[in-house]
């Protein structure tokens, strides 16, 4: 019998670890059900955002398994994974990851012009359009990332992500660069997403004042590491 309501993200016997420093990190089992809004917390330094890059095949896991949406990452090699990864996965980067040379519309636009399955229509732009009125960043389409303050390429980022209208987001500190309102504002545009489109939220956050809109709290302080 079909599981009703199966995982998007199963996780087993789990290790990674970096070539420099110390940090190793063990998750024997995590899964995270489709639907879900997920919050990702603990210490600074205790793994989350490495597990993020994790479940979006950024980098790969030294044993155990990952699947995603029923593929399994741990058997594909990093172009694979990277095709997975644009198709599937909205990514809102805590630094950004925005491309300076780029007008803040074409950085949202960018998935479909590096995944030959995307096809970039006029009803994409609008819908590219829509999205930044709804952050409040209309305005600034035709300028470039330098222009932009902190929140505003947040923002942009999150826009980006959601664009090509994902099953998965995945987002470290998705709120962490906008002031109070904003906050708010830009979490439940997130949580409106999921629930309009059926899709999962896993974020990274630090906030703790935000975690009553999650329905899952993933605390890190479990996980093996050192």
């Amino acid at each position: 019998m079909t599981d009703p309501n199966p995982a998007t993200i199963a996780i087993e016997s789990l290790t990674f670890h970096y070539r420099e420093g110390h940090f190793h990190l063990h998750i024997p089992t995590l899964e995270i059900d489709a639907g879900a809004k997920a919050a990702m917390i603990g210490p600074s330094g205790s793994g989350k955002t490495t597990l993020i890059h994790l479940l979006a095949g950024i980098v790969p896991a030294d044993s155990g398994r990952i699947t995603v949406h029923g593929t399994p990452l741990h058997q594909l090699n990093d172009a694979d994974r990277r095709r997975f990864r644009i198709a599937n996965i909205g990514f809102v980067f805590q630094d950004f990851a925005l491309l300076d040379y780029l007008t803040i519309l074409d950085n949202m636009l960018y998935p479909y012009r590096i995944n030959r399955a995307l096809n970039l229509t006029p009803q994409v732009r609008e819908h590219a359009i829509r999205l930044a009125t709804m952050m409040g960043i209309e305005d600034k389409l035709k300028r470039h990332p330098h222009h932009l303050s902190q929140g505003e390429k947040q923002r942009a980022a999150i826009c980006r992500a959601l664009v090509t209208r994902p099953p998965l987001l995945l987002a470290d500190e998705p709120t962490g660069n906008l002031d109070p309102a904003n906050k708010s504002h830009i979490l439940q545009l997130l949580f409106q997403y999921v629930d309009d489109h059926g899709a999962t939220l896993v974020a990274v956050t630090h906030d703790h004042g935000l975690l009553s809109g999650f329905d899952r709290i993933v605390d890190f302080q479990a996980f093996d590491r050192h």
